[in-house]
């Protein structure tokens, strides 16, 4: 499975979960975008989302994410498939997290020199945003 289908997985995934809470939601197309997903309430802001998918449990990349943005209704979505993305049967780890409060997960990898969020560091110090589907209502 390549990388491309572990994310377009992955967007699917969170689209599912957000028509199943009853949220108007769509897809953006794109190779390159920092916002997967728009939801469209029924009163209020537009929601944006960024999701990132990992087929293992190692880090997602988090290069792309500009961290000087301030926008209280943007939320990035980390989900792990656990080294078991083939098996529909696996439930992935999920992580929702406000674009604001992302910073102090990021780890800077010195032998790369990139931006990584550890899985982790998410399950030691972000377990407030496993599973925070309710972040997005």
């Amino acid at each position: 499975m390549t990388k491309y289908n572990t994310n377009l997985a992955s967007e699917f995934y969170v689209l599912s979960v957000l028509y199943r809470m009853g949220h108007n939601a769509s897809l953006t197309l794109g190779n390159k975008k920092s916002v997967d997903i728009i939801v469209i309430p029924g009163k209020g802001e537009p929601i944006t989302i960024d999701v990132k998918g990992l087929a293992g449990k190692t880090s997602w990349p988090v290069d792309n994410v500009d961290f000087e943005k301030v926008d209280k209704n943007h939320f990035l979505i980390f989900v792990s498939y656990l080294d078991k993305i083939t098996d529909p049967l696996v439930l992935p780890e999920v992580y929702i997290v406000p674009l604001n409060k992302l910073k102090p997960f990021v780890y800077i990898s010195p032998k790369k020199d990139r931006k990584v969020l550890p899985l982790s560091r998410l399950r030691k110090d972000g377990s407030q945003y496993k599973d925070a589907w309710h972040l997005l209502k």
